[in-house]
């Protein structure tokens, strides 16, 4: 089996040499995107952070119940983030707030129409489905190494490789809601007149909703998986007190940092999730 070792296909060079030239042609490119996705994390932060904690906390709780209707999820909320702040961890928790939203907005914002072109059209998918299946199974510290030579330390890259690892679920399951539209909803509509981009405005998209928001939640579960990661690379939040325990073995921090991406994982996931036949209000 010599011969077949003898010629190595540069595989790694071939990576290196795309890095290098996005590099050295598309800098301003990805100056320009890491500005914008920056500055929409410092707003994230600047509205989380520059209220007393107290009425951030009563504001989120209020949203919880708007979205859910639910005092219970409000009152989960509401608990929730007061041992947060009980804990020490109210800053490095609206850190992490802020990344998991913008990642899961910008998730959504591409991977909606993905999802809605990948059904429209089986060619697309297939094409799509191998990248999709690449993203989900590659290890993370593979497009971290780019991701922080394009974008810098800071918590830009982190935002980048957590959107690579989220963005297939929204996709995935946004093609799942529509595929899975009754014909006979899609015929009707379309025998009462309804062009193509009405049938999915007032057919498919409504009845694909349900899956959409698996998709968020998905996605937002996905986004608190790489928080520690994320923190490798610079990006601030509780990644970087478990890291930091890691490093010196402390186990209390460990546990107390780690219980608050608990909690803020149980409190978005009751937020955002589609409520279920028999749920309790």
């Amino acid at each position: 089996m010599e011969w077949l070792t003898e010629s190595k296909i540069p595989i790694g060079r071939w990576a290196k040499l795309l890095v290098d030239w996005l590099t050295d042609n598309g800098d301003w490119f990805f100056d320009w995107l890491s500005n914008v996705l920056r500055h929409v994390i410092d707003a994230l932060l600047w509205v989380l952070q520059s209220p007393p904690a107290i009425v951030v906390v009563i504001a989120i709780s209020l949203i919880a119940y708007a979205l859910r209707r639910s005092i219970a999820v409000a009152g989960l909320t509401f608990l929730g983030f007061l041992l947060i702040i009980n804990l020490g961890y109210y800053d490095e928790t609206t850190e992490t707030l802020a990344l998991v939203l913008a990642a899961a907005f910008v998730c959504m914002l591409i991977g909606v129409p993905l999802g809605i072109a990948a059904a429209r059209r089986q060619w697309v998918y297939a094409l799509m489905r191998p990248v999709l299946d690449l993203m989900q199974t590659i290890p993370t510290f593979v497009y971290l190494i780019p991701a922080l030579i394009l974008f810098g330390l800071g918590t830009v890259p982190g935002l980048i490789a957590t959107v690579i690892f989220a963005i297939p679920a929204p996709i995935r399951l946004t093609r799942l809601g529509i595929i899975s539209t009754p014909s006979s909803l899609v015929e009707a509509a379309q025998a009462f007149g309804a062009t193509p981009m009405q049938v999915l405005r007032k057919v498919e998209l409504p009845y694909a909703l349900p899956q959409i928001m698996a998709g968020l939640t998905q996605t937002i579960m996905l986004s608190l998986s790489m928080v520690v990661i994320s923190a490798l690379v610079g990006a601030s939040g509780l990644g970087v007190p478990v890291v930091r325990a890691l490093n010196t073995v402390n186990v209390a921090m460990g546990f107390e940092s780690g219980l608050c991406i608990v909690i803020l994982a149980i409190i978005l996931d009751r937020m955002f999730r589609v409520p279920e036949a028999g749920d309790g209000k």
